[in-house]
Protein backbone atom coordinates (compact mmCIF):
# COMPACT_ATOMS: atom_id res chain seq x y z
CA UNK A 1 0.00 0.00 0.00
CA UNK A 2 1.02 3.67 -0.10
CA UNK A 3 0.04 6.99 1.28
CA UNK A 4 -0.37 9.86 -1.55
CA UNK A 5 0.72 13.08 -1.34
CA UNK A 6 0.10 16.21 -3.49
CA UNK A 7 2.31 19.56 -2.92
CA UNK A 8 0.77 22.50 -4.79
CA UNK A 9 -0.78 20.24 -7.20
CA UNK A 10 -2.06 22.74 -10.18
CA UNK A 11 -4.65 21.75 -13.55
CA UNK A 12 -5.22 24.25 -16.14
CA UNK A 13 -7.08 23.35 -19.24
CA UNK A 14 -6.16 26.67 -21.53
CA UNK A 15 -7.61 29.70 -19.13
CA UNK A 16 -9.50 27.84 -16.76
CA UNK A 17 -7.92 26.77 -13.66
CA UNK A 18 -9.56 23.59 -13.02
CA UNK A 19 -7.33 22.90 -9.32
CA UNK A 20 -5.47 25.25 -7.67
CA UNK A 21 -2.47 25.45 -5.25
CA UNK A 22 -3.67 21.68 -3.89
CA UNK A 23 -1.93 20.14 -1.05
CA UNK A 24 -2.98 16.92 0.57
CA UNK A 25 -1.70 13.95 2.28
CA UNK A 26 -3.26 10.85 2.46
CA UNK A 27 -2.09 8.06 4.70
CA UNK A 28 -1.24 4.87 3.77
CA UNK A 29 -4.59 3.14 4.50
CA UNK A 30 -6.85 5.86 4.49
CA UNK A 31 -9.83 6.60 3.15
CA UNK A 32 -10.09 9.83 2.31
CA UNK A 33 -13.12 11.56 -0.46
CA UNK A 34 -12.79 14.37 -2.65
CA UNK A 35 -16.47 16.35 -1.96
CA UNK A 36 -17.81 19.07 -3.39
CA UNK A 37 -20.51 20.55 -6.15
CA UNK A 38 -19.82 19.96 -9.97
CA UNK A 39 -17.20 21.56 -11.59
CA UNK A 40 -14.83 21.73 -7.77
CA UNK A 41 -11.90 19.98 -9.44
CA UNK A 42 -12.64 16.76 -7.71
CA UNK A 43 -12.44 14.74 -10.20
CA UNK A 44 -9.63 16.52 -12.73
CA UNK A 45 -7.50 15.80 -9.10
CA UNK A 46 -8.43 12.08 -9.24
CA UNK A 47 -7.61 11.83 -12.89
CA UNK A 48 -4.06 13.63 -12.08
CA UNK A 49 -3.58 10.66 -9.13
CA UNK A 50 -4.41 8.01 -11.51
CA UNK A 51 -2.16 9.38 -14.50
CA UNK A 52 -4.94 9.99 -17.13
CA UNK A 53 -4.36 13.81 -16.82
CA UNK A 54 -1.05 15.81 -16.93
CA UNK A 55 -0.46 18.05 -13.84
CA UNK A 56 0.08 21.59 -14.93
CA UNK A 57 2.42 21.93 -12.13
CA UNK A 58 3.37 20.46 -9.04
CA UNK A 59 4.40 17.17 -6.96
CA UNK A 60 2.13 13.97 -6.99
CA UNK A 61 3.89 11.26 -4.38
CA UNK A 62 3.25 7.64 -4.23
CA UNK A 63 5.04 7.21 -0.61
CA UNK A 64 8.03 9.44 -1.21
CA UNK A 65 8.07 8.76 -4.90
CA UNK A 66 6.99 11.56 -7.37
CA UNK A 67 4.82 9.74 -9.70
CA UNK A 68 3.98 12.70 -12.03
CA UNK A 69 6.04 11.51 -15.08
CA UNK A 70 4.89 7.62 -14.72
CA UNK A 71 2.01 6.57 -17.39
CA UNK A 72 -0.67 5.59 -15.65
CA UNK A 73 -0.38 1.69 -16.18
CA UNK A 74 3.01 2.43 -14.43
CA UNK A 75 1.90 3.49 -11.09
CA UNK A 76 0.09 0.93 -9.60
CA UNK A 77 -3.88 2.17 -9.24
CA UNK A 78 -7.15 0.63 -9.72
CA UNK A 79 -10.13 2.92 -10.85
CA UNK A 80 -13.73 2.42 -10.75
CA UNK A 81 -15.52 4.47 -12.79
CA UNK A 82 -19.19 6.16 -12.66
CA UNK A 83 -20.42 3.99 -15.58
CA UNK A 84 -18.93 0.63 -14.28
CA UNK A 85 -16.99 0.65 -17.68
CA UNK A 86 -16.80 -4.03 -18.08
CA UNK A 87 -16.58 -5.14 -21.15
CA UNK A 88 -20.22 -6.04 -22.27
CA UNK A 89 -18.88 -9.58 -24.79
CA UNK A 90 -16.81 -10.69 -21.54
CA UNK A 91 -18.31 -12.55 -18.90
CA UNK A 92 -17.74 -11.80 -15.45
CA UNK A 93 -15.06 -13.97 -15.09
CA UNK A 94 -13.11 -12.58 -17.85
CA UNK A 95 -13.83 -8.62 -16.94
CA UNK A 96 -12.27 -9.46 -13.23
CA UNK A 97 -9.31 -11.65 -15.17
CA UNK A 98 -8.72 -9.10 -17.47
CA UNK A 99 -6.31 -6.65 -15.46
CA UNK A 100 -4.31 -9.68 -14.37
CA UNK A 101 -3.73 -11.35 -18.19
CA UNK A 102 -2.71 -8.33 -19.52
CA UNK A 103 -0.11 -8.24 -16.50
CA UNK A 104 0.99 -11.75 -17.68
CA UNK A 105 0.02 -13.75 -14.60
CA UNK A 106 0.00 -17.08 -14.36
CA UNK A 107 -3.80 -18.92 -15.38
CA UNK A 108 -3.92 -20.62 -11.88
CA UNK A 109 -2.83 -17.38 -10.03
CA UNK A 110 -5.59 -15.71 -12.14
CA UNK A 111 -8.33 -18.44 -11.58
CA UNK A 112 -7.11 -18.00 -7.37
CA UNK A 113 -7.82 -14.21 -7.16
CA UNK A 114 -10.99 -13.91 -9.41
CA UNK A 115 -12.33 -16.93 -7.30
CA UNK A 116 -11.41 -15.22 -3.99
CA UNK A 117 -12.65 -11.95 -4.94
CA UNK A 118 -15.49 -13.23 -6.01
CA UNK A 119 -16.43 -14.50 -2.97
CA UNK A 120 -15.68 -11.24 -1.06
CA UNK A 121 -17.90 -9.64 -3.14
CA UNK A 122 -20.44 -12.39 -3.10
CA UNK A 123 -20.74 -13.02 -7.14
CA UNK A 124 -19.37 -16.25 -7.13
CA UNK A 125 -22.56 -17.63 -8.67
CA UNK A 126 -22.22 -15.17 -11.32
CA UNK A 127 -19.00 -15.55 -12.73
CA UNK A 128 -20.59 -17.11 -15.86
CA UNK A 129 -23.03 -14.49 -16.78
CA UNK A 130 -22.16 -11.04 -19.10
CA UNK A 131 -22.89 -7.85 -17.33
CA UNK A 132 -26.24 -7.42 -19.89
CA UNK A 133 -27.29 -10.43 -17.82
CA UNK A 134 -26.49 -8.43 -14.14
CA UNK A 135 -28.30 -6.02 -12.09
CA UNK A 136 -27.30 -1.99 -11.27
CA UNK A 137 -25.93 -3.73 -8.11
CA UNK A 138 -24.28 -6.71 -9.21
CA UNK A 139 -22.28 -4.67 -12.23
CA UNK A 140 -20.71 -2.21 -8.99
CA UNK A 141 -19.83 -5.18 -7.73
CA UNK A 142 -17.72 -6.72 -10.65
CA UNK A 143 -16.87 -3.08 -11.21
CA UNK A 144 -15.56 -3.21 -7.77
CA UNK A 145 -14.32 -6.55 -8.15
CA UNK A 146 -12.22 -5.70 -11.09
CA UNK A 147 -10.16 -3.14 -9.18
CA UNK A 148 -9.63 -5.19 -5.92
CA UNK A 149 -8.17 -8.04 -8.05
CA UNK A 150 -5.43 -6.20 -9.28
CA UNK A 151 -3.91 -5.88 -5.68
CA UNK A 152 -3.13 -2.23 -6.65
CA UNK A 153 -1.64 -0.08 -3.78
CA UNK A 154 -4.42 3.02 -4.17
CA UNK A 155 -7.81 2.58 -5.38
CA UNK A 156 -9.65 5.89 -6.60
CA UNK A 157 -13.39 5.47 -7.37
CA UNK A 158 -14.93 8.33 -8.98
CA UNK A 159 -18.64 8.40 -8.19
CA UNK A 160 -19.21 4.47 -8.09
CA UNK A 161 -22.75 4.73 -6.71
CA UNK A 162 -24.38 7.45 -8.70
CA UNK A 163 -26.03 5.41 -11.11
CA UNK A 164 -27.35 3.22 -8.48
CA UNK A 165 -30.98 3.73 -6.72
CA UNK A 166 -31.18 5.49 -3.20
CA UNK A 167 -31.88 2.08 -1.06
CA UNK A 168 -29.07 0.26 -3.12
CA UNK A 169 -26.90 2.87 -2.50
CA UNK A 170 -26.75 2.94 1.20
CA UNK A 171 -26.34 -0.71 1.32
CA UNK A 172 -23.10 -0.86 -1.60
CA UNK A 173 -21.58 2.27 0.47
CA UNK A 174 -21.70 0.20 3.41
CA UNK A 175 -20.61 -2.72 1.34
CA UNK A 176 -17.56 -0.72 -0.21
CA UNK A 177 -16.52 0.70 3.53
CA UNK A 178 -16.28 -2.79 5.10
CA UNK A 179 -13.99 -4.01 2.49
CA UNK A 180 -11.78 -1.21 2.27
CA UNK A 181 -10.93 -1.55 6.16
CA UNK A 182 -10.81 -5.60 5.34
CA UNK A 183 -8.08 -4.84 2.43
CA UNK A 184 -6.14 -1.60 4.30
CA UNK A 185 -6.02 0.09 0.54
CA UNK A 186 -5.20 3.60 0.58
CA UNK A 187 -8.44 5.13 -0.93
CA UNK A 188 -9.48 7.99 -2.52
CA UNK A 189 -13.24 8.33 -3.34
CA UNK A 190 -15.10 11.24 -5.34
CA UNK A 191 -18.35 12.24 -4.48
CA UNK A 192 -20.61 15.14 -4.64
CA UNK A 193 -22.87 13.58 -1.77
CA UNK A 194 -22.04 14.56 1.43
CA UNK A 195 -23.77 12.09 3.45
CA UNK A 196 -22.42 9.13 1.19
CA UNK A 197 -18.53 11.22 2.03
CA UNK A 198 -19.40 11.35 5.41
CA UNK A 199 -20.74 8.05 6.22
CA UNK A 200 -17.49 6.12 3.78
CA UNK A 201 -14.18 8.95 4.90
CA UNK A 202 -12.03 8.99 7.37
CA UNK A 203 -11.33 12.37 6.10
CA UNK A 204 -12.95 14.80 3.51
CA UNK A 205 -11.01 16.96 1.34
CA UNK A 206 -14.12 19.33 0.50
CA UNK A 207 -13.49 21.52 -2.77
CA UNK A 208 -14.96 24.49 -4.16
CA UNK A 209 -13.74 26.19 -7.79
CA UNK A 210 -10.99 24.32 -7.75
CA UNK A 211 -9.55 25.09 -3.93
CA UNK A 212 -9.32 22.51 -0.69
CA UNK A 213 -11.67 24.29 1.90
CA UNK A 214 -11.25 22.17 4.48
CA UNK A 215 -9.29 18.74 5.04
CA UNK A 216 -10.85 17.19 8.03
CA UNK A 217 -13.51 14.78 9.59
CA UNK A 218 -16.74 14.06 9.27
CA UNK A 219 -17.29 15.17 12.71
CA UNK A 220 -15.44 18.53 12.60
CA UNK A 221 -16.73 19.51 8.81
CA UNK A 222 -20.42 19.16 10.74
CA UNK A 223 -19.40 20.53 13.96
CA UNK A 224 -16.62 23.11 13.02
CA UNK A 225 -16.38 24.66 9.84
CA UNK A 226 -13.84 27.20 8.55
CA UNK A 227 -16.11 28.76 6.31
CA UNK A 228 -19.42 29.56 5.34
CA UNK A 229 -19.06 27.71 1.67
CA UNK A 230 -18.23 23.77 4.00
CA UNK A 231 -21.04 24.70 6.78
CA UNK A 232 -23.74 25.37 4.12
CA UNK A 233 -22.73 22.44 2.07
CA UNK A 234 -22.43 19.73 4.81
CA UNK A 235 -25.84 19.07 6.84
CA UNK A 236 -28.96 17.83 5.22
CA UNK A 237 -31.14 20.15 5.67
CA UNK A 238 -28.45 22.83 5.07
CA UNK A 239 -27.54 25.40 7.69
CA UNK A 240 -29.40 28.29 8.17
CA UNK A 241 -27.91 31.82 7.30
CA UNK A 242 -28.85 34.85 8.86
CA UNK A 243 -27.09 38.41 7.75
CA UNK A 244 -26.75 40.89 9.74
CA UNK A 245 -24.71 42.85 12.15
CA UNK A 246 -23.20 42.77 15.89
CA UNK A 247 -22.79 45.55 18.43
CA UNK A 248 -21.33 45.49 22.02
CA UNK A 249 -23.92 46.70 24.50
CA UNK A 250 -23.52 46.34 28.41
CA UNK A 251 -20.84 44.16 27.95
CA UNK A 252 -22.64 41.88 25.89
CA UNK A 253 -22.89 41.13 22.07
CA UNK A 254 -26.10 41.68 20.03
CA UNK A 255 -26.90 40.16 16.79
CA UNK A 256 -29.34 42.19 14.50
CA UNK A 257 -30.88 41.59 11.45
CA UNK A 258 -34.07 43.45 9.91
CA UNK A 259 -36.34 42.95 13.07
CA UNK A 260 -34.49 40.13 14.67
CA UNK A 261 -32.38 40.16 17.67
CA UNK A 262 -30.08 37.58 19.16
CA UNK A 263 -28.02 37.23 22.11
CA UNK A 264 -24.50 36.29 21.40
CA UNK A 265 -22.00 34.54 24.30
CA UNK A 266 -19.20 37.05 25.50
CA UNK A 267 -16.30 34.91 23.99
CA UNK A 268 -17.68 36.13 20.82
CA UNK A 269 -16.26 39.51 21.17
CA UNK A 270 -12.96 37.46 21.29
CA UNK A 271 -12.85 36.98 17.50
CA UNK A 272 -14.56 40.23 16.22
CA UNK A 273 -11.84 42.83 16.23
CA UNK A 274 -10.61 41.40 13.09
CA UNK A 275 -13.86 41.19 11.07
CA UNK A 276 -16.21 44.00 9.74
CA UNK A 277 -19.20 43.98 12.34
CA UNK A 278 -21.71 45.75 10.00
CA UNK A 279 -21.16 42.49 7.98
CA UNK A 280 -21.93 38.74 9.21
CA UNK A 281 -23.41 36.05 8.78
CA UNK A 282 -25.01 34.22 11.21
CA UNK A 283 -25.61 30.24 11.09
CA UNK A 284 -27.73 28.35 13.09
CA UNK A 285 -28.18 24.15 12.20
CA UNK A 286 -32.15 23.01 12.05
CA UNK A 287 -31.83 20.56 15.03
CA UNK A 288 -30.60 23.27 17.15
CA UNK A 289 -33.68 25.89 16.77
CA UNK A 290 -36.15 24.78 19.49
CA UNK A 291 -39.96 25.48 19.12
CA UNK A 292 -42.79 25.96 21.26
CA UNK A 293 -46.13 27.81 21.99
CA UNK A 294 -45.43 29.14 25.61
CA UNK A 295 -42.99 32.58 25.70
CA UNK A 296 -38.99 32.02 27.63
CA UNK A 297 -36.54 34.13 27.92
CA UNK A 298 -34.61 34.71 24.94
CA UNK A 299 -36.79 33.77 22.48
CA UNK A 300 -38.77 35.07 19.74
CA UNK A 301 -41.96 35.22 18.09
CA UNK A 302 -42.73 33.26 14.78
CA UNK A 303 -45.38 31.23 12.77
CA UNK A 304 -45.11 27.83 11.35
CA UNK A 305 -44.71 28.29 7.68
CA UNK A 306 -44.74 24.78 6.28
CA UNK A 307 -44.70 20.93 7.68
CA UNK A 308 -42.83 18.55 6.32
CA UNK A 309 -42.82 15.14 7.26
CA UNK A 310 -39.59 12.42 6.64
CA UNK A 311 -40.16 9.66 8.64
CA UNK A 312 -38.05 9.57 11.68
CA UNK A 313 -38.47 14.01 11.91
CA UNK A 314 -40.38 16.69 10.45
CA UNK A 315 -38.62 19.70 8.86
CA UNK A 316 -40.71 22.63 9.63
CA UNK A 317 -40.53 26.09 7.69
CA UNK A 318 -40.87 28.94 10.32
CA UNK A 319 -41.20 32.54 9.59
CA UNK A 320 -39.52 35.44 12.12
CA UNK A 321 -39.32 38.87 11.32
CA UNK A 322 -39.70 38.45 7.47
CA UNK A 323 -36.73 35.78 7.84
CA UNK A 324 -37.58 32.11 6.77
CA UNK A 325 -35.45 29.32 8.97
CA UNK A 326 -35.81 25.83 9.21
CA UNK A 327 -36.32 23.77 12.36
CA UNK A 328 -35.85 19.67 12.63
CA UNK A 329 -38.75 18.73 15.09
CA UNK A 330 -39.33 15.34 16.35
CA UNK A 331 -42.80 14.44 15.62
CA UNK A 332 -45.23 14.90 17.82
CA UNK A 333 -45.07 18.23 17.86
CA UNK A 334 -48.78 19.29 16.67
CA UNK A 335 -47.55 22.34 14.14
CA UNK A 336 -49.59 23.40 11.57
CA UNK A 337 -49.46 25.74 8.96
CA UNK A 338 -50.43 29.73 10.26
CA UNK A 339 -49.58 28.40 14.08
CA UNK A 340 -47.80 31.28 16.16
CA UNK A 341 -44.89 29.89 17.88
CA UNK A 342 -42.08 31.14 20.02
CA UNK A 343 -38.25 30.31 18.42
CA UNK A 344 -35.13 29.51 20.72
CA UNK A 345 -32.03 29.63 19.45
CA UNK A 346 -29.27 28.50 21.93
CA UNK A 347 -26.26 31.25 22.06
CA UNK A 348 -24.04 28.53 22.38
CA UNK A 349 -24.41 26.89 19.05
CA UNK A 350 -24.99 29.65 16.79
CA UNK A 351 -21.93 29.92 13.68
CA UNK A 352 -20.81 33.76 12.74
CA UNK A 353 -19.36 34.38 9.55
CA UNK A 354 -17.31 36.97 8.22
CA UNK A 355 -19.54 38.59 5.41
CA UNK A 356 -17.08 39.50 3.09
CA UNK A 357 -14.46 36.21 3.55
CA UNK A 358 -17.02 33.77 4.41
CA UNK A 359 -14.30 32.64 7.00
CA UNK A 360 -15.52 31.49 9.89
CA UNK A 361 -15.42 34.07 12.98
CA UNK A 362 -16.63 32.30 16.47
Amino acid sequence: MASVTLRNLNKNFGDVRAVIDLDLEIKDGEFVTLLGPSGCGKTTTLNCIAGLEEATSGQILFDDHVVNDLAARDRDVAMVFQDYALYPHMTVFENLAFGLKMRRVTANVVDQRVRQVADILDIASLLDRRPSQLSGGQRQRVALGRAIVRDAVVFLMDEPLSNLDAALRVRTRSEIKALQRELGTTTVYVTHDQEEAMVLSDRMAIMDRGVLQQYTTSYKAYNDPCNLFVAGFIGNPKMNFIKGSVESIDGGWLFSAQNLQLSLPTSVGQRLSTSNQNDVTLGVRPEDIKVGREQQPGDIAGTVFMVEPVGPVDYVDLVTADIQLMASLEPGHGLVHDDSIRIFMDSEKLYLFDGQSGNRIA
